[in-house]
């Protein structure tokens, strides 16, 4: 991240702590990354959205920086990772907030989304459908793209086992196979996502598994009590559904009444690849009317979280 950006270690649940970059003032975004990365990837978009808004970029639970509680099945549920999303934001002082996710990130935005609607202003979601259905869509010779998913749904130990035993081999695969641009991740970057994926392999493999068990238990409940995003929602996507065989807009639009949805032509790691695109996408989104929170007689508020107790946060100068 860009020096203006501090990073500050958050408690966000009992012996959880997130470690987040956080720069810029103005109405609040959480930028929450993807696999297999830190927050360093949103690097270009983040300082951009610095000049107006008050940027929080943490290492998601299992990740990077922030730490890595050993597994108890909901863990690493997505509902819970993003109920550690909420509770960083308000500990910085900020009630309610926008949220854009990449990838595994993405996944949890749209947890929060769904669980915290009046918490959450407006959501982008980039290169992910959403868990159930990314599930559905996955068959035949065709899901042979998605072999991790696989691997890391599979009970504990073999999967961790075989991982760390090349796991340089492993996250750099998929870092090199899913960039369309491998100048977008500079080598020292590259070094970086590589060496904190090594450290992460339980916690990494525990997030996948809880998207085969947990999280589509969670999506399954929500699609039948017909639960739907309620703030504006932007996706960019790839053009998986021409590759899949699916219509991928039709899919967001049975969970995201108010979507915009639009097809890239980058690769994976968009905010890197096509880091103007990106922003461009999350202030058209932003400019868009946010709901009212429900029971809210005023605009959301940036009262420090010192008065109203909670999670707490400590700062230290980025690097």
């Amino acid at each position: 991240m860009t020096t203006s950006f501090s990073k500050q270690r958050v408690t966000v649940a009992d012996g959880v702590a997130l470690t987040a970059a956080v720069g810029g003032s103005g109405s609040p975004v959480v930028l929450l990354h993807g696999f297999p990365q830190t927050h360093l990837m949103w690097r270009h978009v983040a300082a951009d959205l610095a000049a107006d808004h008050t940027v929080i970029c943490p290492d998601l639970r299992g990740y990077g920086d922030s730490d890595k509680p050993a597994d108890d099945g909901r863990t690493y549920a997505k509902r819970t990772m993003a109920a550690d999303v909420v509770a960083l934001a308000r500990a910085l002082g900020h009630e309610r907030f926008a949220l854009a996710g990449h990838d595994r990130g993405a996944l949890v935005a749209i947890r929060a989304g769904l669980d915290h609607p009046d918490a959450v202003t407006h959501l982008a979601s980039l290169d992910v459908l959403p868990t159930l259905d990314t599930w559905e869509v996955m068959r035949g010779t065709s899901a042979a793209v998605g072999f991790h998913l696989y691997l890391m749904a599979q009970p504990p130990g073999l999967p961790e086992t075989m991982i760390a035993a090349s796991a340089d081999a492993f996250f750099g695969h998929f870092l090199d196979l899913w960039a369309t641009d491998p100048a977008a991740i500079p080598a020292d970057v590259r070094a970086a996502y590589l060496k904190a994926s090594r450290e992460a392999v339980p916690s990494i493999v525990a997030d996948y598994r809880a998207s085969a068990t947990a999280d589509v238990e969670d999506d399954l409940a929500d699609r039948a009590a017909g639960n739907r995003l309620r703030m504006p929602v932007t996706v960019l996507q790839q053009d998986w559904g021409a590759a899949l065989g699916f219509d991928a807009a039709a899919r967001w639009r049975e969970w995201a009444p108010d979507l915009e949805h639009r097809t890239v032509s980058c690769g994976h790691f968009m905010a890197e690849e096509a880091p103007g695109e990106v922003v461009k996408a999350l202030r058209s989104l932003l400019a868009r009317p946010a709901p009212a929170a429900r029971g809210a007689a005023t605009a959301p508020g940036d009262a420090p979280a010192a008065s109203r107790g909670g999670p707490s946060a400590t700062g230290r100068a980025a690097s």
